[in-house]
């Protein structure tokens, strides 16, 4: 392993002298980041080729392969290594060809984007891994899509994230009997981690920045509500079945191990601390205090408030239920899940920069031909989807947010008033097109965050849950095998009946 391991860093540093070269000749004649970084302004993407997305295939493969061919518990001893490596042959080459603009485009999406996003899923499964589900749960196909049920239908009000924590360990415990339970964990994250979310702002991250760009709040629920309750259906009814089958499989008895405890919870006071992140969500979404200048990016006080006020909660969640005390204890908590994301993002937000610049250059960029050839909502729904599957879901939702608005010559100003009016009454054709543009952009995100473990940040957390509690995963291609089969027909369903 440790030679395989060495051949791979000498691969990595060729890549990374090799991209510095070409990214230098490439970026010569206009590296004047020195000059323009206190403006704010980053690296145009209409300058960055194509191949400038090595770094992120290249850490992409590496989550897919290198638990296959090195070690099945790679990403949890050396992911933070491996993420790490590919931060820096991206962003060594990138600093020295683009100088400040590329400095500002670093320090951006760490501020504006990591950050948030990190303390986010921290405080929600901080405080959600306080909450304890006791008493004797049998897995029985009943019961497996009662606990899907009740998730799907949680995870628009607490977040996807939130809901994920407070029922995969409560799912996992309840089935340690079974002998197969991939399917269980990969429906979970199919309805719980990602389609459950469609519903509001706190359910998933892209729809929270549009609530941040004038979308209102309950736009989404009546918006997206057929489409969710459409696919939300038709996947716990196939789950129901092939749970079904599986427990027949295995015989179809519960063995009693002679308890029969009332099920109930505890910890339920950690739900104020839950609500509380909600409601730090929505201040800043909400308020406007401002800004403060770091370094030319601009993040204003709104936000910098909620980070303080998640943190808090998630603090205070620890002092009521220890990280050392009995709950916690029997709820299987640590923290080696939000750790191994922690790492493995840290290192996807900084080579997804290339990638997120060239699609915001639009057809000035070098997917030019890829942004040209979108001009009717399923071309929205599958382009954003599939890019939302591999790239973070909530930018991509944003760059297609403002392409809808810029091929229709509107702009953000007008959109709560486009929005806050029924479509049947709407009599701009430019608006009622942008209406089902954006209908088809947030499905798209939200659901297609279910194609990958990395679509979605809860994907890969239930997936670190689910190998710690012994359950072993298919790959990150094995899992692409479920949802390839089982959502792409769905998908071509929603296109064909929403979304024409």
């Amino acid at each position: 392993m440790k030679f395989k391991f060495a051949s791979c860093l000498i691969l990595c540093l060729i890549l990374a002298f090799t991209l510095t070269v070409s990214l230098e000749v490439f970026g010569a004649d206009d590296a004047h980041g020195g000059e323009d970084a206190h403006h704010g302004h980053g690296v145009d993407g209409a300058k960055l080729p194509i191949w400038s997305i090595i770094p992120f295939v290249g850490i992409l493969l590496s989550i897919a392969i290198f638990p296959l061919v090195l070690d099945s518990h790679f990403l949890v001893h050396h992911g933070g290594k491996m993420s790490l490596a590919w931060a820096l042959i991206f962003a060594v080459p990138y600093l020295i060809a683009f100088q400040g603009e590329a400095f500002y485009d670093i320090l951006h999406i760490y501020l504006l984007d990591y950050i948030p996003f990190i303390i986010l899923l921290w405080g929600l499964f901080t405080v959600a891994g306080g909450i304890l589900v006791r008493g004797t749960l049998r897995g029985t196909p009943i019961l497996n899509t009662f606990l899907l049920l009740i998730g799907t239908v949680i995870a628009s009000w607490v977040g996807t994230t939130g809901a994920s924590m407070l029922l995969i360990r409560p799912l996992i415990r309840a089935n340690a009997y079974r002998k197969n339970k991939v399917h269980l964990i990969v429906f979970f994250i199919f309805l719980v981690s990602n389609i459950g979310g469609s519903l509001t702002p706190i359910g998933d991250p892209p729809l929270f920045l549009g609530f941040l760009r004038g979308v209102p709040f309950f736009w989404t629920t009546a918006a997206l509500f057929p489409h969710m309750l459409f696919i939300s259906v038709i996947l716990i009814v196939l789950f129901f079945v092939i749970d079904t089958l599986m427990f027949k499989r295995e015989g179809g008895i519960v063995p009693d191990d002679g308890t029969n405890e009332p099920v109930r919870v505890e910890g339920l006071f950690n739900l104020v601390f839950l609500f509380g992140i909600i409601a730090a969500v929505l201040m800043s979404g909400t308020f406007k205090w401002g800004e403060v200048n770091i370094l030319g990016v601009h993040v204003y006080w709104q936000n910098i408030v909620r980070e303080l006020m998640i943190v808090a909660m998630g603090l205070l969640s620890l002092k009521y239920t220890p990280f050392s005390g009995e709950l916690r204890q029997s709820n299987e908590f640590s923290w080696e899940p939000i750790e191994e994301v922690a790492k493995v993002f840290a290192g996807i937000f900084m080579t997804i920069i290339p990638a997120l610049a060239i699609l915001k250059a639009g057809e000035n960029g070098a997917l030019a031909g890829l942004i040209g050839a979108m001009q009717q909502p399923p071309h929205y729904f599958w382009i954003t989807g599939i890019l939302s599957s591999f790239l973070d879901n909530a930018p991509t939702y944003l760059t297609f947010f403002n392409t809808a608005l810029g091929k229709l010559h509107l702009t953000e100003a007008v959109v709560p008033e486009i929005l806050s009016v029924p479509y049947n009454q709407l009599t701009d054709p430019a608006h009622q097109e942008f209406v089902r543009l954006l209908t088809a952009i947030s499905v798209g995100a939200v659901f297609m965050g279910a194609n990958t473990y990395i679509g979605n940040a809860p994907n890969f957390m239930v997936k670190a849950i689910a190998e710690q509690s012994g359950i072993r995963m298919p790959s990150f291609f094995g899992y692409m095998l479920w949802s390839v089969a089982i959502l792409f027909p769905l998908f071509v369903v929603v296109t064909l009946v929403f979304l024409r």
